[in-house]
């Protein structure tokens, strides 16, 4: 027995030392990085090494506790996470949206939670200011949110309005030089700690605007949502407006309708997909570590069938939604990418990181419950991302409607 056993050891062993490489490192069956630019890759490492320094060795902890490091905002804001796109003008990164969505999978490998502030703060308040605001709104907010002085959330889901929001109820009047806001959103990540909200409201003509609400204005409070089984380490809360009076010079000129809204998701739903195969990653990367580990029956269960098949079927996956987004990067780029391609991105990646979520904490087997692996956490924040900025089946209607050319809401 001691021999087999000792035989076992030393096929584990050398194995392992072949196999073995550092748990950030990106599953690259296809050999994808040679598709990646040396910019790409640099963003990558660079983005890697932050995650593996500031919050993997913290995140199990705030996680438990529910608490949001506001700290990481600023070292976000120094390492170039916030508005990767957005021009160096403005005090962006000036890079393409591979980069954005390589950021943003390396921040998710961490936490989900992580990437929603992130993602926030770039494709949904960044992105409307530089892309439907006025050159002085630009200049006055987006250098400070790109650098992580300011905090941004953005207000359009409300009580009664998720999927459809079109039927908000936020409501903008004319009062001279100002706007009289009243509503409510609700679900709104960054929001207890936000400086800014980019608020989409029906004015007087039921037409859907853009402003910018600053914190301090009189009227406007941000309570806290408590209770999260799920992104425990993201603040969550309500937008309230109670006769909040805004200068119409902080209204987003350029670009009004449901279709503004509907761009910044586009955006931060590019990015989602890639964080969701981060999340994915490294729960692939916990188990195919610890299946060499666990001895069970005298040998690592990993050498067993069903675990290997586990792990393949993980690994295809992984490697075929990385396809999906490198392609719909490419799109972006060219200004090609449609709503339906960025909803099947979003879809099939919050699908597939679910499921490796779960099959990854069956090979953990018991341990896989506690908060010394990450599976868990992933699964209770994916559960989140599978709902936001459009539920998995509304993104199936929406591809159902390009296919069929029929629409399906209502």
């Amino acid at each position: 027995m001691f021999i087999e056993l000792n035989n076992w050891y030393l096929f584990y062993t050398k194995f392992n030392d072949m196999a073995k490489h550092d748990p950030f490192e990106s599953p690259d069956f296809l050999q994808m990085d040679d598709l990646l630019s040396e910019e790409h890759l640099m963003v990558r490492t660079a983005i890697r090494d932050f995650v593996k320094k500031e919050i993997s060795p913290n995140i199990e902890k705030w996680a438990e506790e529910a608490h949001f490091p506001y700290e990481i905002v600023k070292k976000f804001g120094d390492i170039g996470a916030f508005g990767p796109t957005i021009p160096t003008e403005y005090g962006g990164g000036g890079m393409d949206y591979i980069s954005y969505g390589l950021i943003m999978q390396e921040i998710e490998r961490g936490d989900s939670g992580m990437r929603s502030t992130a993602s926030v703060q770039g494709s949904l308040v960044m992105y409307p200011i530089y892309k439907f605001g006025s050159e002085e709104q630009r200049k006055k907010y987006l250098p400070k949110l790109a650098s992580g002085e300011f905090l941004g959330c953005f207000g359009l889901t409300e009580p009664n309005h998720g999927s459809n929001p079109s039927g908000m109820l936020t409501t903008i009047k004319d009062d001279g030089d100002h706007v009289i806001l009243n509503g409510a959103k609700m679900w709104i990540s960054n929001a207890p700690k936000a400086d800014i909200a980019v608020v989409w409201a029906k004015n007087e003509e039921g037409r859907i605007k853009g402003l910018i609400v600053e914190r301090g204005m009189e009227g406007f409070t941000t309570p806290e949502t408590h209770g999260k089984w799920s992104l425990r380490a993201s603040a969550t809360g309500e937008l309230v407006f109670d006769n909040v009076r805004v200068p119409k010079s902080n209204i987003l000129p350029n670009k009004d309708g449901l279709g503004a809204p509907m761009m910044c998701l586009d955006s931060a739903r590019f990015g989602i997909a890639w964080g969701a195969i981060g999340a994915a990653m490294d729960c692939y990367d916990s188990a195919r570590r610890y299946s060499l580990e666990r001895i069970q029956f005298d040998k690592p269960i990993g050498s067993f069938q069903l675990v290997q098949k586990k792990l393949a079927e993980m690994l295809t996956e992984i490697t075929k939604a990385q396809l999906l987004n490198w392609r719909v990067g490419a799109m972006m780029n060219e200004g090609k990418a449609t709503t339906p391609h960025i909803s099947m991105a979003k879809r099939n990646s919050v699908e597939v990181a679910l499921n490796i979520a779960r099959e990854a904490r069956q090979i953990h087997g018991a341990m896989g419950i506690t908060g010394e692996y990450p599976m868990m956490r992933h699964m209770m924040n994916l559960e989140s991302v599978i709902t936001y900025e459009g539920t998995h089946d509304i993104h199936l209607l929406i591809l159902g409607k390009e296919i069929t050319g029929i629409q399906s809401f209502f």
